[in-house]
């Protein structure tokens, strides 16, 4: 994303934090944010009926915490909860779809941007899975 179409999203940011346990969001909830973290860490969950929801990602300083706000129905696909002291920036969905119908150029980088990380989400999600509810054995002939 150029420099410029950067600036003009930051401007549309603000600083928060969130203390460490906090649920941020919870999955199937409205995605009307997201964030950029700066500081902390955050694990992703996912729903499992009669289990405990496993993490499936932790994420870190400059990774993106949320996309579902992009797709409608704007749901959040995870929960996010703090693991420790996080201080992100804070982008409100609304403003930032509007900004992206005004400028389709901008619109098109972020959603490309947000593609890799839904790609890489999934990714990291179906082994972390896999690890936890896959079979443990190998099969034998």
């Amino acid at each position: 994303m150029s420099a410029e179409n950067r600036d003009r999203l930051w401007a549309l940011s603000r600083e928060v934090s969130f203390p460490a346990g906090t649920r941020i969001f919870e999955e199937g909830g409205r995605a009307d944010h997201f964030w950029i973290i700066r500081t902390g860490a955050v694990h992703l969950d996912t729903h499992v009926p009669g289990r405990r929801a496993p993490i499936v990602e932790t994420l870190g300083a400059g990774d993106l915490l949320g996309w579902s706000w992009l797709f409608a129905p704007h749901r959040w696909h995870f929960g996010a909860e703090a693991l420790s002291l996080v201080r992100a920036r804070e982008f409100d969905a609304e403003r930032v779809r509007a900004l992206c119908t005004e400028d389709p150029v901008l619109g098109r980088q972020l959603a490309l941007a947000c593609a890799e990380v839904i790609a890489h989400r999934l990714t990291v999600s179906r082994s972390r899975l896999l690890d936890l509810y896959g079979p443990h054995s190998a099969v034998r002939l």
